[in-house]
């Protein structure tokens, strides 16, 4: 279920990094639930070259016969597969060169198992962009006062001197797009204060995202949590969101108006189902085309038939030919050329 106490969220891990088995990228626990993963830069002077991470795949041309059927959150097998075009190898020169790279800022569905992360982590890794992996906790949710300071210790991790002044990416998945939301619900409360992460956003990735009604919310507790109960779950969530309405349902909504006028204003691409039961899709679409309104770029893929979360493993060229198109799309020549570069 997660941690149990807000003073459980600030808890750090100050140790140097530390190099996979394999020696292929650095990790380094930024915070309890924030992980860092970046290229493993030689000393200064000295070449490397860079492999993808040990529990890659990285075929040699992009086909849905290549690809690890992983993504889901029920899914434990090898990670995933990397961009039609994606490079073997990286070169790298200096440790200095990781800061300025891109940086991705993924927030993953409750519960993704370390291999499932690990296939959207490598899409980025292997593309010269550093990824910065924010877990949700029920918690989060269940007491958005907590995720409400939980996005604020994001924002402050995101303002440290490792990763202030980069371009950031976000990738958003299921309940990561409500912790991602909670983030920008500080932004506006200091919209002064983090001006700079706003324009530093380039782009913004929502896969699957838990929009609707408090029923629809209710509904991915239950299959998230205990889908052996999923009935009793809901109900329980719905009683519970009643019982402490001004704690729980008030907040709720004020997210929901925080994402309807985001502050950050970059193009944005949507992946969604009709039949996905914890998204309402007409909903989506309204979303979508009220950001249109505002002047904003939106790209979306709506399928028929899919499964939460696991979009990519339903329809995996699909799925990567349609982000590797809005990767090439964003209006940035830096993060063109450190893509570029990493080939």
């Amino acid at each position: 279920m997660g941690n149990l106490a807000p003073t459980a969220f600030l808890w750090t891990d100050h140790t140097m990094p530390e190099q996979n088995s394999g020696g292929k990228f650095m990790t380094r626990r930024i915070r309890n639930n924030i992980t860092y993963y970046h290229a493993a830069f030689p000393e200064a002077g000295n070449q490397v070259t860079l492999c993808p991470t040990e529990d890659s795949q990285t075929p040699p041309a992009l086909s849905a016969s290549a690809l690890p059927l992983s993504d889901s959150p029920s899914a434990d097998s090898p990670s995933s597969p990397l961009l039609s075009d994606s490079p073997s190898h990286t070169t790298a020169s200096t440790h200095g060169q990781s800061h300025a790279r891109p940086l991705l800022l993924f927030f993953p569905w409750l519960g993704a198992r370390p291999v499932a992360v690990a296939k959207y982590r490598d899409l980025y890794l292997t593309r010269g962009i550093d990824v910065l992996v924010v877990q949700s906790s029920v918690m989060h949710f269940l007491w958005p006062r907590w995720g409400l300071d939980y996005g604020l210790e994001v924002l402050q991790v995101l303002e440290e001197p490792q990763f202030s002044g980069r371009e950031v990416l976000v990738h958003s998945a299921s309940i990561g797009g409500y912790t991602f939301t909670q983030v920008l619900a500080q932004i506006t409360q200091g919209p002064k204060q983090h001006a700079g992460l706003t324009q530093r956003v380039i782009g913004h990735v929502y896969d699957s995202l838990v929009v609707g009604t408090l029923e629809h919310m209710a509904i991915g507790l239950g299959k998230t949590l205990v889908p052996r109960f999923e009935g009793f779950v809901k109900n329980a969530a719905m009683f519970y969101f009643w019982l402490f309405k001004s704690h729980t349902a008030d907040f709720y909504n004020n997210s929901i108006q925080v994402f309807r006028n985001s502050p950050i204003t970059t193009p944005a691409l949507f992946f969604f189902s009709e039949n996905d039961a914890l998204c309402d899709w007409v909903a989506m679409e309204n979303i979508i085309d009220l950001w249109r309104k505002r002047g904003m770029t939106v790209e979306s893929r709506k399928w028929k038939e899919s499964t939460h979360a696991a979009h990519m493993r339903c329809h995996p060229q699909d799925y990567l030919s349609t982000l590797e198109r809005f990767l090439k799309s964003l209006p940035t020549l830096s993060l063109k050329s450190k893509m570029e570069d990493a080939l």
